[in-house]
């Protein structure tokens, strides 16, 4: 009866004033996560992009090329491009300045007009309006027909005028923003590591573009490299830390950035390139890794989901390649067929399309759908591969070696899966003989720790919850799959471990091309590795990444892929205990503790996880409600990528200079 009744008023009072309309800005603000993704970390670093796409769409149009970005003390964002400048005249339908209709209306920008941009990327006009509305502080300057105007806006809304501050030289756009901590309320810090890898990948797509990062937060030492023995060495003097992204070649830099730490199969990467239906830019190397490594962008968006284009690539190589091989009685050694796959083994490559009117699909929207570029994608490489492979005849016969030995090992590896699956595993028909289990069978309540050797992992089944906590001991350090066939990875018991435990298959090459796992069977949706907090565990955990990196990429995508963290230190004082994962936390709990003295507590390092007794790897490690799990994601695929192959693989040089480089700004125990 009472229901009855609250459904009667609920009626009654739904009348044409319940209709909320939010005008301007305001729907960006009531709901940032339509418009730029999340109102996490990510969501923070894309206010810059969108900004930077801007700038970049000026340099599209041959207007620009030179950009500034910078990031100010309070984590406020400088960007600063010599494009024309955004117009400041009054605009007819608005009745104020265009300047001001680009800042706080949806959709309204040049962008939309074929005659001022071709192709453009970004939101599609929504994109700085965006950043002005999830800022509490924006400052417009627009350097334009001989002076300098300037208007201010808080949370969307015009603070002042269009102003004439000075008189100008030059031409182009200054925005300058500082995010809404309303808005972002888990962190406007900004990572300088982040979006110096964006606008690394944009300088790579946009050749000829000078694109500067600069940190302004903290000077750092600066180093220089020694004349005479080439080593990187402190000069004695502080700079703010800087960067400067500019690539003359374009795609063939990209490659050649990318697989930094590979020994690859051929010279110079191959480069396709094609105007007649839409501008195609695309290059590729073969290197003597075992994985796939495309990367494909529309418009200068990464389509992480793939799309046409791609489709089209792959159909252009694998025919042109296949058809060398026959016309050359390449392939007569081969016992069974080939795969598509196969040619794509140990291939890198970069595929950059620039369509006027995209179709994005996806779960992300980020998987472009026009059916036309399929074709020109796949002509354009076909055309380009025939003629390379022509004529170089030398690197033609290494090409469809490698190709002949990806076959060769699919096959093997094949058969070692379908052994696998005969005898149980992967299939459901037995656990691993050291998986601990946990009662529940909901995946969504269920997590699976993957522990570094047996004395931790013991500790750590005394110690779980055992309804939702299941334990999985790994023997040592797992096999690096980066240096490894396919038909290797599967002979390691540990792998196989882990495919039994988590109850899944592996990946399949669906129709379009693109590798993906049954997750429907998924038994857990956390999956944490916790290893010991010393170089050793560190080396584990980065081996056991590797392979969920290339072998099980989809759980990482998902969101299901953790890193546990284990405290470093233990003070303690008679029955006061502080657990501390950082130096700075063990400084001040002496401090604590200790009152000023450094006497009465003692300090105990934790070498590693069987260290602890079971209640304190509980309360440290495990515990949902004290733990601190770091979730794994990949925020730039190529950067990623890169990163892998470096650390991972054989080519030792380029490892070294990376340690070298990024140990000036490495924060040991942060």
């Amino acid at each position: 009866m009472v229901e009855q009744e609250e459904m009667k008023q609920a009626e009654q009072q739904y009348s044409a004033n319940s209709i909320q309309v939010l005008e301007g800005l305001e729907a960006v603000r009531k709901r940032p996560s339509m418009y730029i993704g999340d109102i996490s970390e990510r969501g923070l670093h894309h206010l810059v992009y969108e900004v930077v796409d801007n700038s970049i769409d000026e340099a599209m149009a041959g207007f620009c090329d030179t950009i500034d970005v910078q990031i100010l003390e309070g984590n406020s964002i400088r960007v600063q491009d010599n494009g024309r400048g955004i117009p400041t005249g009054m605009h007819e339908k608005e009745h104020r300045s265009a300047l001001e209709v680009v800042l706080t209306v949806l959709h309204a920008g040049g962008k939309f007009s074929k005659s001022n941009y071709k192709v453009s990327g970004g939101l599609h006009g929504v994109g700085v309006s965006c950043v002005n509305a999830l800022s509490d502080s924006l400052i417009a300057e627009v350097h334009r027909e001989g002076k300098i105007f300037r208007q201010s806006y808080s949370k969307g809304k015009p603070i002042t005028s269009v102003e004439v501050v000075g008189e100008a030289q030059d031409t182009g756009t200054i925005i300058t923003f500082h995010p809404d901590h309303e808005i972002f309320t888990q962190t406007i810090v900004y990572k300088y590591d982040t979006l110096a890898a964006r606008l690394r990948e944009l300088a790579f797509l946009n050749k000829g573009i000078k694109i500067t990062l600069t940190d302004r937060r903290e000077l750092v030492d600066e180093f220089a490299e020694d004349p005479v023995t080439g080593e990187s060495k402190p000069t004695g003097r502080q700079v703010y830390r800087s960067e400067v992204f500019y690539s003359q070649k374009g795609l063939s830099e990209f490659i050649d950035y990318l697989d930094a730490g590979a020994q690859t199969l051929i010279p110079e990467p191959i480069c396709v390139n094609s105007d007649k239906i839409i501008p195609i830019d695309i290059a590729l190397q073969y290197n003597n890794g075992y994985s796939e490594k495309i990367y494909s962008y529309v418009n200068n968006i990464n389509t992480i989901e793939g799309g046409t284009h791609l489709q089209g690539f792959k159909m252009g190589l694998s025919r042109s390649l296949k058809q060398y091989a026959e016309k050359n009685k390449l392939l007569d050694k081969l016992k069974e067929g080939l795969a598509p796959e196969d040619f794509r083994e140990g291939l890198t490559a970069v595929i950059s399309v620039k369509v006027a009117e995209p179709q994005f699909e996806g779960q992300t929207k980020t998987k472009l759908g026009n059916t036309e570029v399929t074709s020109a994608v796949s002509q354009a490489t076909s055309a380009a591969m025939e003629v390379y492979l022509e004529e170089h005849p030398k690197e033609a016969k290494l090409i469809i070696e490698k190709i002949v030995l990806a076959a060769t090992a699919r096959n093997a590896a094949r058969r070692a899966r379908e052994m696998v699956q005969r005898k149980g595993f992967m299939s459901g028909g037995g656990m691993p003989g050291k998986l601990a289990d946990c009662s529940d069978r909901n995946p969504e309540h269920c997590e699976l720790f993957l522990v570094e050797g047996d004395s931790a992992g013991g500790t750590a089944k005394q110690g779980r919850d055992r309804n939702t906590q299941a334990i999985l001991p790994l023997r040592g350090k797992i096999l690096n799959v980066e240096k490894a066939a396919g038909d290797r990875a599967f002979d390691s018991e540990e792998i196989r471990n882990i495919y039994t435990a988590l109850g899944v298959t592996v990946a399949q090459e669906d129709e379009s091309g693109e590798k993906h796992m049954d997750l429907s069977k998924l038994r857990y949706h956390k999956i944490v590795i916790m290893t010991d907090a010393d170089v050793d565990g560190s080396h584990i955990a980065c081996l056991i990444l590797t392979f969920f990196f290339r072998y099980m990429l989809d759980l990482i995508k998902n969101g299901y892929v953790y890193l546990a963290t284990p405290p470093l230190y233990l003070v303690k004082k008679g029955k006061e205990e502080i657990y501390c994962w950082t130096e700075q936390q063990r400084e001040e709990a002496a401090l604590a503790l200790g009152k000023g003295s450094d006497k009465g507590y003692t300090v105990q390092r934790y070498k590693g996880l069987g260290e602890m007794s079971d209640k304190q790897l509980w309360d440290t490690t495990m515990n949902p409600a004290k733990r601190r799990l770091r979730q794994i994601t990949i925020e730039n695929a190529a950067q990623a990528e890169r990163t892998f192959s470096m650390l991972m693989g054989d080519d030792v040089p380029p490892r070294r200079q990376f340690i070298e480089e990024n140990a000036h700004y490495a924060k040991i125990d942060a």
